[in-house]
């Protein structure tokens, strides 16, 4: 019997000494300001289109906001739940590559996100001593973390573009006949984004700590800028829409403004019915970079100075 209660005391014994532990876990609350980008078909890099950071422009960064809340599993995990907010653009007139400067889109949208990430900690936190007194040994309130996340989350964006001053939501228009051409569907506003990123913490002290973190958000969409595949038939905007929204949606699916004629293009027009319009081979990406602001919530125990 006696050996029965030990082998019981003996595993119930980690069990309130993770109890114990999970009493001082914090609940995080904090902001995040920064700048959102986007990574897709239109505008980009002065070169024929390439992927991800390589097709990068810079001029197009816009304002990102958001708010999150933290739960410290363990020393080394995470989970945190995010608002995001950014505004992301493209525009084929900032680029030098002759095609895509040819092309003449532009868009813009916001977007708004909520994710779930899974945070990874390389170091433990540090909280040091509650009071920063000069010439204390060791940690004076002082941590600085890196860490690692993935995540999954979801998106809205409504992709707009511009014609004499005023813009115009793409998605209606069926600028690539989408959900008109058969065997063809609309796309929606909602997709799926997957955060991934890194970043750093600086505690100021036991309650606040700031940071920088960078993610990127790959999505399952490539219609966040309203191209993908190729040019339609003006004469199906015509027969499936009425004659105010065709009039747009021909408009904005070849702008005009081109310099490449078909001479130049081996007899072909660079704009003509199927042409390669955008590159349906990768989906559409943004991402976040942004400075956070972090509370601590959980109740911190109290400590007497000892003199």
């Amino acid at each position: 019997m006696q050996k029965r209660l030990l082998l019981a005391l003996l595993l119930i014994l980690p069990l309130l000494a993770t109890a114990q532990r999970n009493k001082r876990y914090r609940w995080e609350a904090g902001i995040d300001i920064g700048a959102a980008n986007f990574l897709g078909d239109l505008g980009g890099a002065n070169q024929i289109g390439t992927h991800f950071i390589k097709d990068l422009e810079l001029s197009l960064t816009r304002t990102a906001l958001g708010a999150h809340v933290r739960y410290r599993g363990n020393r080394f995990i995470a989970y945190r739940a995010n608002f995001m907010y950014g505004k992301i653009n493209g525009n084929d007139a900032l680029t030098e590559e002759r095609y895509r400067h040819n092309r003449n889109l532009n868009f813009k949208s916001n977007v708004f996100e909520l994710s779930g990430v899974l945070e990874f900690y390389l170091s433990k936190e540090r909280p040091g001593h509650i009071y920063n007194y000069k010439k204390l040994k060791g940690w004076r309130h002082i941590d600085i973390q890196t860490y690692g996340f993935i995540g999954i989350g979801g998106f809205y964006y409504n992709p707009k573009s511009v014609r004499a001053r005023q813009w115009y939501a793409l998605r209606p228009l069926h600028t690539e006949g989408q959900g008109l051409k058969p065997q063809t569907k609309q796309y929606s506003s909602f997709s799926l984004s997957f955060p991934m990123g890194m970043g750093l913490k600086y505690a100021v002290n036991r309650r606040w700590n700031v940071g920088l973190e960078y993610g990127l958000r790959l999505t399952i969409t490539d219609y966040i800028d309203d191209v993908s595949t190729v040019y339609v038939d003006p004469a199906l905007l015509t027969a499936s829409l009425d004659a105010q929204t065709a009039a747009l949606a021909i408009y904005f699916a070849q702008p005009g403004g081109y310099d490449i004629t078909a001479a130049e293009n081996g007899g072909v027009d660079p704009t003509g019915i199927g042409q390669q319009r955008g590159e349906s081979k990768y989906n559409d990406a943004y991402m976040f970079m942004c400075v956070t602001v972090n509370y601590k919530l959980g109740k911190f125990r109290k400590t007497h100075s000892k003199f």
